[in-house]
């Protein structure tokens, strides 16, 4: 499979990934502004089989996979996830968790050892289950405080996520 990262250009820096799913484009948002920050490197975890552009539609499909606890399978992979030193990884609330494609991201690597660092975006329900079921998909990681965005806020949120990298790790904003 073609490895779908866009690679940072300073390697004087920590080494970061960021992973996400967008659905609407918030979340996709949030991590292009943890690139703007950091310089890392950008992956989106899409499902081979898209969800429907349909709101209604998507949610119905959502909640069937939940229910059956599905692990669709993605697109590409990140070959060199071992290079690493920090993980960003983003995704809305589904159903109060991750998207099931998120699930079968965590799935496919082992990042014990790892530092991670979630980050979710929601439309009113909050952070949920999406914490916690992070910290159990990644035993044995060095899980960091997630952030949390509101779907109408991710527009501002910029100087929240500089904060949130500046006190969760020792990256500083790339130049």
């Amino acid at each position: 499979m073609q490895q779908n990262v866009m690679s940072q250009n300073n390697s004087e820096k920590p080494k970061v990934l960021i992973a996400y799913f967008s659905w609407s484009g918030n979340t996709k948002q949030i991590a292009e502004q943890i690139k703007e920050v950091t310089g890392g490197d950008l992956f989106e975890i899409e499902a081979v089989k898209p969800y429907s552009s349909n709101y209604n539609t998507c949610v119905d499909e959502a909640k069937k996979e939940k229910e059956n606890n599905a692990r669709p399978a993605i697109k590409g992979k990140v070959n060199n996830i071992d290079d690493y030193d920090y993980i960003f990884i983003g995704y809305p609330n589904w159903w109060g968790t991750m998207p099931m494609p998120v699930f079968t991201f965590l799935g496919s690597y082992d990042l014990k050892g790892k530092t991670l660092l979630p980050f979710y975006t929601h439309g009113g329900g909050g952070v949920q289950q999406c914490y916690k079921d992070f910290v159990k998909q990644t035993t044995g990681s060095n899980v960091k405080e997630g952030f949390i965005a509101n779907g109408s806020s991710v527009g501002r949120a910029k100087p929240h996520v500089e904060k949130w990298i500046k006190d969760q790790t020792n990256i500083t904003a790339a130049k």
